[in-house]
């Protein structure tokens, strides 16, 4: 994870989140804001950026910014199938990025634009990939930090914003077709392009 501090023209500094899965994410990610909050140096924009699975507008070793960071397996199941947390009439299930910083990282660095889906736990069949889809028919990835950083930054009220390249499919488990490496040159690429977009981004009032 990344953030981009304000008033320093640019500069990405890493916050060290080395963790898996939304909860140590949000712990995480608070922990380090809060630091920054009492040392006098705030965060003005936190990215959470990694590798994960693609659906198939994202081809593997492209690039996907969020659209929307989306808790895709917070709920319940019933006897009609899957019931997120809010249709239960609690908490939340989406964190929506400035929609002008999402379309000038898009453009800066050729991503894809779609929802990014947080699990807990990583998709392993076709099955899964298509219900998935069915319920968030604007997916592009999934990974398992994002909406742990987001509820983390919202609660402070710092902008968030995800970025992912894909490394694998999502759906049936196929290790000999993961392509790591590939993503995080990827990853690294879309960094260097999309530091002048968050340069000239205004950071709205807190």
């Amino acid at each position: 994870m990344l953030e981009f501090k304000r008033a320093v023209s640019p500069l990405l500094r890493p916050m060290q989140l080395l963790s898996e899965g939304p909860a140590a994410a949000a712990a995480a990610t608070a922990a380090a804001l809060t630091a920054a909050e009492l040392g006098g140096a705030p965060y003005g924009l936190v990215v959470s950026a990694g590798i994960g699975g693609g659906f198939a507008p994202a081809p593997l070793g492209s690039v996907v910014v969020a659209e929307a960071i989306v808790a895709a397996d917070l709920g319940a199941e019933t006897p009609d199938g899957f019931a997120a947390i809010t249709e239960l009439g609690f908490g939340t299930v989406e964190h929506l990025p400035e929609p002008a910083l999402v379309r000038a990282v898009a453009e800066a660095t050729g991503a894809v634009r779609g929802a990014v889906l947080t699990v807990s736990t990583v998709t392993g069949s076709a099955g899964r990939a298509a219900e998935l889809l069915r319920r968030h028919p604007g997916a592009a990835a999934e990974a398992m930090e994002g909406f742990g950083v987001a509820e983390a930054a919202a609660a402070q009220g710092v902008p968030v914003l995800e970025v992912r390249a894909v490394s694998n499919a999502v759906g049936p488990r196929d290790r000999a077709a993961w392509r790591i490496g590939e993503a995080l040159d990827a990853l690294a690429g879309a960094f260097r392009d999309l530091t002048p977009a968050l340069a000239t981004w205004k950071e709205p009032s807190r």
